[in-house]
């Protein structure tokens, strides 16, 4: 293993370009070896043939350590320029023990293999690097046209597509009868059998977007309880003579939507999203709200500044993005620019959720089903039992940039915000 800098003190073997018992004359590139710092082409330090290899890919080797045999020309040999005796590769073979293993620099590296259609199998220490600087996924790596030997990708591969914009961020699978194509890696499990169903665009789009920010964002999920019966109670109350004064329907929805951008306020830093080692904290607070749609597929309209509007306004939003979103008719500009999201899982029963950051967002709220439950609570005659309407909240978000503190203050706080609810609020 050749020494490739001052502070390397070993090497990945990444490809052999020969096999045993191949030719070659010197100046050939034998093997490919990566370092933390940089990615090497190794010559042959004269003609022969390769003998013998002692470590294989993926291997991490010590500077120094023999890595293979070669058995020099005649004519090498006859000019002493280098020799190469039988005991030779008896002396390299009682160094060799049990060849180590890589490694790792990600742990998906070590159980996951990815397949694109040149048949790339391994990333290098510094493509791998590259991508963590980057925010590249595994599988957005997959997808990146390779130059190398073998279809092996390459840092300048890496770069130049950075300086392209990504164009395959949020690629979708395409039919491998595509020679040209490149597909997410799948793991080679048996799949059984049944009725195949072939994703929508759509639906691959959400597929893909959701592993990229479960690979990009570190997920921490905070749970609290809330108690809604004065906010249950006021919409029940009001709800026929909001819609006959404003023409609205009331759900539950905007006024969510109207503690979550008041909780917002209050932690400005919940609203951000990451750009390399820099947070950026929005202006803006715009809040996404989970909606199905009627094929089953998921989408976020956007109310803009809804920490700006009133109820009404808020309403009105609600209703009619959630209108558009029924008849499939939202435009590009409803779901665009959210800076918080919040899913509504208890619309389908569910008692709470871990919902998937939306990115580039930092943080997501699921908002658990509504459940009348008996609960102790203090009176002027003491702790009774009475019957009040409970909800789970549960927030994921990005332990890169938001920490416990952050994330289970900001959460307590929406609670806090459903549960001083004024009863006695007018519309």
């Amino acid at each position: 293993m050749p020494k490739m800098g001052e502070s390397i003190t070993e090497g990945t073997i990444i490809n052999w370009l020969i096999s045993e018992g191949d030719s070659f004359d010197e100046g050939d590139i034998i093997l490919e070896v990566a370092t933390d710092k940089v990615d090497n082409e190794v010559p042959a330090p004269a003609s022969g043939i390769l003998v013998k290899t002692l470590f294989q890919a993926k291997d991490v080797v010590p500077v120094g350590e023999v890595i293979a045999v070669l058995e020099v020309s005649e004519e090498v040999k006859s000019s002493n320029k280098t020799k190469v005796s039988s005991n030779t590769v008896e002396t390299s073979q009682k160094k060799q023990k049990t060849p180590k293993r890589p490694k790792p620099v990600q742990q998906a590296s070590a159980s996951t293999s990815f397949s694109t259609s040149n048949s790339n199998t391994f990333f290098s220490p510094l493509v791998l690097e590259i991508a963590k600087e980057h925010h590249i996924s595994f599988e957005e790596l997959a997808r990146i046209p390779a130059t190398g030997h073998e279809g092996r990708l390459r840092k300048s591969d890496v770069f130049q597509y950075i300086e392209e914009g990504r164009p395959y961020k949020f690629a979708q699978p395409v039919a491998e009868k595509d020679p040209t194509a490149y597909r997410i890696p799948q793991l080679q499990f048996d799949k059984g059998k049944g009725k195949v169903i072939e994703m929508d665009r759509m639906r691959q789009m959400i597929a893909d977007h959701m592993v990229y920010s479960k690979h990009t964002s570190p997920h921490v999920t905070a749970y609290v309880e809330a108690d809604l019966t004065n906010m249950v109670n006021w919409r029940n109350a009001n709800k026929v003579a909001f819609q006959e004064k404003y023409g609205e329907r009331l759900t539950f929805t905007p006024l969510f939507v109207e503690a979550v951008a008041k909780a917002v306020k209050d932690f400005p830093n919940i609203n951000a999203s990451v750009d390399g080692n820099n947070i950026i904290v929005k202006e803006d607070i715009n809040i996404g709200m989970a909606t199905a749609l009627p094929s089953g597929n998921l989408i976020v309209p956007v109310v803009k500044n809804a920490d700006t509007k009133d109820l009404k306004t808020i309403a009105s939003n609600v209703n009619e993005l959630a209108g558009k979103a029924r008849e499939n008719k939202l435009a590009g500009d409803d779901i665009k620019g959210s800076t918080f999201t919040i899913s509504n899982v208890g619309t389908f029963g569910s008692v709470m959720g871990t919902p998937i950051i939306n990115q580039p967002e930092v943080a997501i709220l699921a908002l658990g089903i509504i459940k009348k439950r008996p609960e102790v609570i203090e009176t002027e005659n003491g702790d009774e039992i009475a019957i009040r309407s409970m909800m789970y909240l549960s927030l994921s978000f990005d332990h890169r940039v938001v920490d416990g503190f952050l994330g289970g203050s900001f959460v307590r706080r929406v609670a806090d915000y459903f549960e001083q609810f004024d009863i006695n609020r007018d519309i």
